[in-house]
């Protein structure tokens, strides 16, 4: 049965947070703009994140502790499937790195090319983008569509929208940090989804990364290895 039409109405926002007071009260007014349905994940803030979330008028819940980006994101999802009028999760940073009113380009893609999954690609325009940042993209984005069989330009873009039915297949991913989002990818492609891309603008101001580079790198390197020896037993 062909996916129903994205529209603003059956579309939820999902965006995960973590110490965002100075930015997630306008990413959720301005993402409320575009979408009916909003929901904030707090992973754990201490500070006014969750305030300056609900002073946008838009859903909330909160962890009590630090839980990961993927343990956020699974939260959202659990609760936004339980909503019988949601069709597709889109998920966007509470930094803004991302551009809520470049939502409307998600479901151009999606209701074109019929895709149950879009990932933003940054980098047709990449004048932006720290050196670094880009090398390390377009290494990871190569690397990973290799494991998983179909070109993904910018893997590790988290502004990206799905449809219902694989957002309910993510709860089973093991991974619960920044990894996640990469596993999203592989699962996507494991069940035999064509995974499009929307474009999207190159967006750097005073944002803090939370990513941590031994950790985290390491993270990702050990999915790899998972990911390849899976896909040798499917």
């Amino acid at each position: 049965m062909p996916q129903p039409a994205a529209t603003r109405a059956n579309v939820a926002a999902l965006i995960p947070c973590y110490y965002e007071e100075k930015h997630i009260r306008e990413v959720a007014a301005r993402s409320h703009k575009q979408l009916d349905t909003v929901l904030v994940v707090d992973d754990g803030s201490t500070d006014k994140t969750s305030d300056e979330a609900r002073a946008a008028g838009v859903d909330l819940v909160k962890h009590e502790k630090n839980a990961g980006k993927g343990a956020a994101i699974k939260t959202g999802l659990r609760t936004l499937l339980a909503r019988e009028n949601i069709e597709f999760i889109l998920i966007l940073d509470g930094d803004g790195q991302h551009l809520p009113e470049e939502i409307p380009h998600f479901f151009t893609a999606a209701n074109d090319t019929g895709a149950p999954m879009i990932v933003g690609n940054r980098m047709g325009d990449t004048r932006d983008m720290p050196f670094v940042r880009r090398m390390t993209n377009r290494y990871m984005s190569w690397t990973i569509s290799r494991v998983i069989g179909q070109r993904v330009p910018d893997s590790q873009c988290g502004f990206r929208m799905f449809h219902r039915s694989l957002a309910a297949e993510f709860l089973a991913v093991e991974s619960a940090a920044f990894d996640f989002e990469t596993e999203m990818l592989a699962l996507a492609a494991r069940k035999g989804c064509n995974i499009g891309a929307a474009t999207v603008s190159t967006i750097y101001g005073d944002e803090v990364s939370k990513i941590h580079p031994v950790r985290d790198t390491l993270k990702f390197f050990k999915l790899l290895k998972r990911l390849k020896n899976e896909r040798k037993t499917h």
